[in-house]
């Protein structure tokens, strides 16, 4: 009996590196960048607007639209420079807190479609202001059956079949 369909079907939003993109240019050394960091397969800089001193942004060399688009093997060179920035942000600057921040998809204000992880030191009363909680929380009602579903989900569904658009 053959298995039945993916729920969801895969598309590869992974390339090498993409030449209008803006991050793959910094990899490439056409546009320049504050680099704080470079491994073989990722890189560390600070964003042209940083919204604290410090906020410091890391990515692939791989060009990955979203983290949503990872592949396993992109997700632990990125978590390690991840590490090594914030625990160096940690010690030079001393902030009081610090946020790490990954957008995917326009609604969640992703601007450069290409893989980005935000680390933004933070103090009590910097520009930023407060990201959580949220100003008017979800109601049970919304979140009523969310949790099971998810649930189900991670525990059956392989990575392949995960974009949602083909749903």
């Amino acid at each position: 009996m053959d298995p039945p369909p993916p729920i969801i079907g895969i598309v590869h939003l992974v390339e090498a590196q993409l030449p209008t993109c803006p991050f793959c240019q910094i990899v490439r050394k056409e546009v320049p960048a504050e680099i704080i960091y470079e491994t073989d397969d990722t890189l560390a800089f600070f964003p042209l607007e940083p919204a604290t001193r410090g906020h410091t942004m890391i990515i692939p060399k791989r060009h990955i639209r979203s983290f949503l688009d990872a592949e396993p093997r992109d997700i632990e060179p990125l978590g390690l420079t991840t590490l090594r920035v914030g625990v160096a942000l940690q010690n030079v600057l001393r902030p009081e807190g610090m946020n790490l921040i990954s957008s995917a998809g326009e609604a969640a204000s992703q601007t450069v479609e290409h893989l980005h992880i935000h680390l933004v030191p933070r103090w009590v009363d910097d520009a930023v202001g407060e990201i959580w909680p949220p100003k008017h929380p979800t109601a049970d009602a919304v979140l009523e059956g969310v949790a099971d579903a998810l649930r189900e989900f991670c525990g059956t569904e392989r990575l392949e079949n995960r974009n949602p658009e083909k749903h």
